[in-house]
């Protein structure tokens, strides 16, 4: 029985240690803070680099209605995105994921984008997971909340906020930088 049991150690020891969300983790864009009751919440900050002028886009318009070039909000506007997400605010720092989906141009009275966004990641234990953003995306204003409504991998169930505070911005072509201080709980 003795043997059974060390056999049975051995082997979930293994297993956990092939699990990426059992591996310390050495990120500087995310942090564990805490578990408590099977949950755990997790801090990601990290940026959202929109580009949707150049030779490579990663925003491109792929619908509009018929009177959006003539509204001041672009009103009707849809965008589909595969923006890169850095470490830092520089295009050349360290790539820990893809912000991927769409974006529309929901308000007539001020610029609101509403967005449907996966979160992909590509560093660390948070490898292959991703959380899901959800909602509406008042571009203008300093700080923006928006809903995170679920997850994948690590995030599984995840639901949490996301502020989101424009680093840069180019109003000539629309590219902008995006900074992004994200609470996760998940299990």
């Amino acid at each position: 029985m003795a043997k059974l049991a060390l056999v049975f150690l051995i082997i979930s020891m293994a297993m956990a240690m092939a699990m990426p969300w059992a591996q310390a983790q050495d990120l500087n864009w995310a942090k564990r803070l805490d578990s408590a009751g099977g949950q755990s919440t997790t801090n990601l900050r990290f940026f959202f680099h929109d580009t949707l002028s150049g030779k490579n886009p990663s925003a491109v318009r792929v619908a509009q209605a018929s009177q959006t070039d003539k509204s001041p909000t672009l009103f009707g506007a849809v965008l589909m995105v595969d923006d890169p997400l850095t470490e830092g605010p520089e295009p050349t720092s360290k790539l820990v994921g893809r912000a991927q989906g769409l974006y529309g141009s929901a308000c007539q009275q001020e610029l609101g984008l509403i967005m449907a966004l996966s979160y992909s990641f590509s560093d660390g234990i948070y490898k292959g997971s991703s959380i899901s953003v959800a909602g509406i995306n008042r571009a203008l204003n300093p700080v923006r909340e928006l809903p995170v409504v679920g997850g994948t991998g690590v995030f599984r169930m995840a639901r949490g906020y996301a502020e989101a505070r424009t680093h840069w911005l180019d109003p000539a072509t629309g590219d902008a930088i995006v900074a992004y201080n994200v609470t996760v709980f998940h299990y």
